[in-house]
């Protein structure tokens, strides 16, 4: 019995969907195709700029240690929200992992994890990245509030959402730096 060109490409195709979707190999294709089409956020417009209403959020560190979000109340704050089986997530960390060198003794960095704790452990020791990671012990403020990841907002000293990015982003990039220096100096 001989087997037609089309059946074979077919199954070829059926193999490669399977690899794609089902295998590790797939997870990297998919944090790649993220990376490339990964692209600076945009500053939302004065009036799409949400004022938080309450900093009422309680955390927990990777070891338990309470953080109480009140802290952060007039400095200028990144807040990310995201998880290590999350492609996209995992495309942009190296990005804020450069913000975050940069600007992490002037910048809060507020990064909320989606997964379980010895998971995160190992996945920032794997990739050798240092900011401070946290898990929800609260409800987040409502205006922090978002139903996907990785979802990321930066909020200027007054309390004003000044970006709010669903989906990756290349956080290390000219016009974040930019925003990030002239939210520093108000």
């Amino acid at each position: 019995m001989r087997i037609k060109r089309e059946t074979i490409s077919n199954l070829v195709f059926v193999l490669i969907l399977a690899l794609l979707l089902f295998t590790p190999v797939g997870f990297h294709a998919r944090v790649l195709v993220s990376k490339i089409f990964s692209f600076s956020p945009s500053e939302l417009n004065k009036e799409e700029q949400l004022l938080l209403s309450s900093y009422n959020w309680e955390l927990s560190g990777l070891n338990n240690e309470t953080f109480d979000f009140k802290n952060v109340e007039g400095k200028v704050v990144l807040v990310n929200f995201w998880a290590t089986w999350c492609p996209p997530c995992v495309a942009e960390m190296p990005s804020l992992q450069k913000l975050h060198a940069d600007y992490g003794d002037q910048v809060k960095f507020v990064m909320i994890a989606n997964d379980e704790r010895e998971k995160i452990k190992f996945f920032l020791e794997d990739k050798g990245y240092d900011f401070t990671v946290y898990f929800e012990t609260t409800a987040a403020p409502k205006q922090l509030s978002s139903t996907s990841i990785p979802t990321t907002f930066i909020i200027d000293k007054k309390g004003k959402i000044v970006i709010r990015k669903t989906g990756a982003a290349n956080w290390n990039s000219t016009s974040t730096r930019e925003l990030l220096k002239n939210l520093l100096k108000q």
